[in-house]
């Protein structure tokens, strides 16, 4: 049997108007990446701190790190790939700078989590 000629089978609908109503609304394929970003940037228990720490005060990066007991490298690092996401955002004060979450929208995001999971 030539198995370039083997085709999938398609599968069997059993709700089609189910079916039409979701495919009336495709997802972007840049913007589902974007969203996997970001949900593998939650995937981080540390960040998740980060976030957690960020939801209650705007913190500089010494601040976060004794907050979360890590060198303060560890802490901009992981600063560095929230920013790049838009989960954090940077606020300066002359020398110092200040992080706290991007926007209520990822403020919502993490408290719903945490509702979701109970905590809170």
């Amino acid at each position: 049997m030539d198995s370039s000629k083997a085709t999938t089978p398609e599968p069997e609908i059993l709700d089609p108007e189910a079916v039409r109503r979701v495919r009336e609304h495709p997802i972007d394929d840049q913007l589902t990446s974007q969203l996997a970003e970001i949900f593998k940037a939650l995937a981080d228990p540390t960040r998740v701190r980060m976030l957690h720490a960020l939801l209650h005060a705007e913190l500089c990066v010494g601040d976060l790190a004794a907050v979360l007991e890590m060198s303060e490298s560890a802490v901009s690092h992981q600063l560095r790939l929230l920013r790049s996401l838009r989960v954090v955002r940077a606020r300066r004060d002359g020398k110092q700078v200040y992080y706290t979450l991007d926007d209520e929208h990822v403020a919502r995001l993490f408290q719903i989590s945490l509702e979701h999971l109970g905590h809170e």
